[in-house]
């Protein structure tokens, strides 16, 4: 069997997730990119990479038509959903509806479609590229509100603003870096923010569980830390589960973000893909599921397994350090593996000692990773601080 993987920049659910289950499944992989050289350097020797204009759909399509037919098309990487949705088509593989994963990926689609279905409505505007910012400063939204990009990831460019005033200026220095990018402005949803974590194969859907995720102070929505929820309230996830119907999703790996409000469920972004920033290898592991074969499975036309066998009770946590400023980062700790009372922990480096970095506001200021999972809450919680309080990181 062979499977066309679409990918941009290397990452760790790939090289540590989805290309071992390929090979322990004995499915051949070719890496489709437009980043070659950074993929041979990180993916096992004898791995095909292929260079690819993976954001186009027809290059992607083309490549693959040339070459020795597929089983599976795929990706892990928000940005290329649709891309790998309409190749999987085109060939007659199973695959996501585009449109769903088009709704998904667009923020502002993604308003409009549950709006229709009557399930929520959130009062968005939508500021194409070039546009003149000042038309935000007369629009009908409420304050504080939220403006980001409409096809974002990893928090980046999400600020909370409080006045029309605010809100032109950000958009204005959004546009100023990136010009290209389309944004939009919505109320701010106040609540706890959450995650749900599904799997499906078109036909059945499964619920992994998810997660309670700390975030930064405002004006930024910068992901410090997510602790393991083995089931959120039935009432919670029905109303999360409704509106991703009303999304058509359902199909494959699913990382939806909401929030929480006086028993109110509204969504924040859905991400067609499997969670990221390592809380994929944990969810695997504490489940103690080949989730990442799972995965592949059913992009392989596998019906998936009315049950999962998925392991209860257990208890699992992420957190990261973050830079707090720009500069050289001068020292950090080494990778670690250890068990500590039970509890087993991980810590990864995200970023090289040595290395200079601009101070993002975003997901990528991580230097690096800490992820922790057990059987007791309170074992995992001071394995985790226990590293944090002993542990230095130090930016120059």
């Amino acid at each position: 069997m062979r499977m066309y993987l679409l990918a941009l920049n290397p990452t760790d659910s790939v090289t540590e997730g989805f290309l071992p289950a390929a090979a322990r499944l004995g499915v051949e992989v070719t890496i489709l990119t437009d980043q070659p050289e950074a993929h041979r350097r990180d993916v096992p020797q004898g791995t095909e990479v292929l260079e690819c204009d993976v954001r186009d759909f027809r290059a992607v399509i083309t490549c693959v038509a040339g070459r020795r037919p597929a089983d599976a098309i795929f990706t892990n990487s928000d940005h290329l959903q649709v891309q790998a949705a309409l190749a999987a088509d085109y060939f007659g593989l199973p695959g996501k509806d585009w449109r769903a994963a088009l709704c998904a990926k667009n923020k502002a689609e993604m308003r409009r479609r549950l709006a229709v279905a009557g399930v929520d409505t959130v009062r968005t505007v939508e500021l194409e590229p070039g546009q003149d910012p000042s038309v935000l400063a007369v629009a009908e939204l409420p304050y504080p509100c939220v403006i980001k990009p409409r096809e974002g990831v990893a928090s980046e460019d999400v600020m909370l603003v409080d006045g029309p005033g605010e809100l032109v200026v950000c958009a204005k220095e959004i546009q100023t870096r990136r010009p290209e990018v389309a944004l939009v402005a919505e109320e701010f949803l106040p609540g706890q923010l959450y995650t749900l974590e599904t799997l499906g194969d078109g036909r059945l859907r499964h619920v992994l569980g998810g997660f309670r995720t700390s975030v930064s102070a405002p004006p930024t929505f910068i992901e410090t830390g997510l602790e393991f929820v083995a089931a959120h309230p039935q009432s919670v996830t029905d109303q999360v589960l409704a509106q991703l119907d009303a999304l058509g999703v359902g199909f494959g790996a699913c990382h939806t973000e909401f929030v929480v409000h006086e028993g109110r469920a509204r969504l924040i972004e859905v991400n067609y893909r499997v969670i990221g920033d390592q809380c994929d290898l944990l969810l695997a592991h504490v489940l103690g599921i080949p989730l990442f074969e799972l995965i592949l499975r059913a992009h392989l036309g596998e019906p998936l397994p009315a049950d999962l066998g998925a392991r209860h009770g257990g208890a699992a946590r992420v957190e990261y350090a973050l830079a707090d400023r720009a500069g050289t980062l001068v020292s950090a700790p080494d990778a670690v593996d250890r068990t500590v009372d039970g509890v087993r922990l991980a810590y990864r480096p995200l970023r090289a000692v040595g290395s200079e970095e601009p101070h993002y506001r975003t997901n990528r200021d991580y230097i690096g990773v800490v992820r922790a999972f057990g059987t007791d809450h309170g074992a995992v919680d001071r394995a985790v601080e226990g590293f944090f309080a002993t542990e230095r990181w130090e930016i120059a």
